[in-house]
């Protein structure tokens, strides 16, 4: 298999309303003493990105200035005003002209993901010659959730939201986690036909995968071992589960 150069690209834009504290970007919540960023980024270096690029929003300054001392050559743009999350990943662009490589997509508020998830999502996407591969996990409770519909060969053939699924895929208990790995001119040509057609007047990065399904282009996916693992952090709530969860990590097997 041929080596493919990986960039980054972190969704950090986000103001955290139900985090209750208007003065701090949500992603600068500390988890294990770290701003929940730090986990995401240093994820990037220890992928070997060539680039990482965050997009930042809300209090940006903070969330700048911390990378800038934390990392070097991070490279933050800003999102403004804030159209959803393909116009997120649009901001981006411009930063990765010239580059050929794989852009792996991840959001600044789920600090728990393993760098072992992201090689296997990594590997299976340049094994299997994807435009894309969706990072998935099965749960006991999917409501909310993007579904994951598969076909016969494994392919993923519909990310289906909650409020279109049928009564049968609501039955699906494989979710989206809204990680991804794309080939990077697929991607920035499937941003290039979506629109802000819904309620939300939003930029939905998963709208590209309409895009590649009506153009025959392979979407795979991977599943997490630990579901867990793909937890976001909206509430005060799953804060302090994720602060849990990483003391229990820190502690040594047989302790």
């Amino acid at each position: 298999m041929k080596y493919r150069q990986l960039a980054v690209v972190v969704m950090a834009a986000g103001k955290g309303t139900r985090m209750k504290n208007p003065d701090m970007a949500k992603v600068m919540y500390t988890v294990g003493e770290r701003p929940m960023i730090e986990y995401v980024v240093d994820l990037a270096v220890h992928l070997q990105a060539i680039r990482t690029i965050v997009v930042v929003g809300w209090q940006k300054q903070t969330v700048m200035d911390h990378l800038g001392r934390r990392f070097e050559g991070v490279i933050c743009v800003e999102q403004h005003p804030q159209l959803g999350t393909g116009h997120a990943v649009m901001q981006a662009e411009s930063m990765l002209n010239g580059f050929a490589g794989d852009v792996l997509v991840l959001s600044g508020d789920v600090p728990l993901l393993s760098r072992a998830t992201a090689d296997a999502l990594i590997t299976l996407h340049r094994s299997g010659r994807a435009a894309a591969t969706v990072l998935t996990a099965v749960v006991d409770n999917p409501t909310g959730y993007g579904r994951i519909v598969r076909d016969e060969t494994d392919h993923v053939v519909g990310i289906v939201e909650e409020r279109d699924a049928s009564p049968d895929q609501k039955q699906v208990m494989e979710i989206n986690s809204g990680i991804y790995v794309f080939d990077r001119a697929a991607l920035f040509d499937g941003l290039k036909h979506i629109t802000p057609e819904n309620a939300q007047k939003e930029y939905y990065l998963t709208d590209v995968f309409r895009y590649f399904w009506r153009n025959q282009l392979r979407v795979r996916a991977v599943q997490a071992e630990d579901a867990v693992e793909i937890r976001g952090i909206n509430t005060v709530e799953q804060l302090e589960e994720a602060r849990s969860i990483l003391a229990m990590r820190a502690v040594p097997s047989g302790s």
